[in-house]
């Protein structure tokens, strides 16, 4: 019989899955760089609005990551996830500023722009079998152009109904730090950070409780085993994109809420930092392991390691890119390491398995 040391580091990790193995490594180093973030730099990171700061100007990150996730999840790309947003934040400009709409059918346009660009791309890439990258790719240049046609000047929405629910903040009691005039500010987050919390909590429950969830990570880890388990590959992938769309058009409109303007620049690179941040949250390229709560810590890390470049002196573009592209080159070496180390373990150190 071989010697097992139950109970050890070593035990535990060889039984964690490799969704929760990647998950408890993400939330380590967020924990761990935000607290040497405040010890070293101090100043603002000490503050508990800098850290809902990060909540509030990526809420439209974390849900359309959350989007990614799903389809890297199984084995999928989506990056026309910016491209979306942007044709979303355009849209719902002109509807409120030129057509006099409101908010209410502002939120279904946008959700109606992600369902449509959900259904065609799922159909491209579930039933004709074609690439999702190039799919994507197609989906992002139509969005973009799009954009264009709709209206080429960025401005400024001045809707006074949309204007009251995008200035609308919501207070967190006891939660706050002392101004220059020793008045107690509590911290707030803006509606969107609410959205983007809910959207984390309801696919993590659907990914973790639900058969639509396991299906997902059954078509990832291997198409043909979820098929010999009777899974419908080809509407799991379907609604993977589908799903992806959709928050797309989610975040398009809590990012058009952010920043109230319409403009073709809008979202430049969501859809990079999107895919970064899930990888960055354990969700792997390969498909079948990832998870909805990793991908909000990506996101974290990936917005505090800009704060702290910037904060360090480092401010300009380049600098915040080599340091993202470092992190993340980073993490997949952790991920790479890990998941060799643990497939060794459980099998014994049999380089051969």
């Amino acid at each position: 019989m071989s010697k097992k040391k139950n109970g050890g580091l070593g035990d535990r990790i060889r039984k964690m899955s490799d969704t929760n193995l990647l998950l408890t490594i993400t939330i380590i180093v967020f924990f761990v760089m935000y607290i040497c973030a405040m010890v070293f730099q101090g100043a603002g990171f000490l503050k508990p609005q800098t850290f809902c700061n990060i909540l509030n100007n990526n809420a439209a990150l974390i849900i359309s990551a959350c989007g990614m996730s799903i389809v890297m999840i199984t084995g999928g790309i989506d990056i026309s996830v910016g491209g979306v947003a942007a044709l979303v934040s355009m849209c719902c400009a002109v509807h409120l500023d030129y057509q006099n709409g409101n908010v209410f059918t502002a939120v279904l346009i946008a959700l109606g722009i992600g369902l449509a660009f959900g259904v065609i791309q799922g159909l491209l890439v579930a039933y004709l079998d074609i690439q999702p990258f190039i799919v994507s790719l197609a989906g992002m240049f139509f969005a973009r152009g799009m954009t264009t046609i709709v209206n080429t000047k960025p401005f400024n929405v001045a809707h006074e109904g949309f204007k009251a629910v995008k200035e609308t903040r919501i207070r967190i009691p006891g939660l706050g730090s002392v101004n220059k005039k020793g008045v107690f500010v509590n911290a707030y987050v803006e509606i969107g950070v609410v959205v983007a919390l809910l959207v984390v909590l309801i696919f993590f429950i659907v990914l973790r409780w639900t058969k639509q969830g396991r299906n997902f990570y059954a078509v990832g880890g291997s198409r043909q085993s979820a098929l010999m388990l009777g899974i419908n590959v080809k509407r799991t992938r379907f609604y993977s994109h589908l799903i992806c769309s959709i928050l797309a058009g989610i975040g398009g409109f809590v990012y058009f809420m952010h920043v109230g303007s319409g403009s073709a620049s809008h979202a430049q690179g969501m859809e990079m930092n999107a895919i970064a941040s899930s990888i960055i949250g354990g969700t792997m390229l390969t498909g079948g392991v990832g998870n909805v709560i990793g991908t909000l810590f990506g996101v974290l890390s990936l917005s505090t390691i800009q704060n702290i470049v910037t904060s360090a002196g480092f401010d300009k573009a380049w600098w915040t890119g080599i340091t993202v592209a470092g992190m993340l080159c980073i993490f997949l070496v952790i991920q790479s390491v890990l998941m060799s180390w643990k497939k060794k373990a459980m099998s014994g150190g049999d380089d051969n398995l």
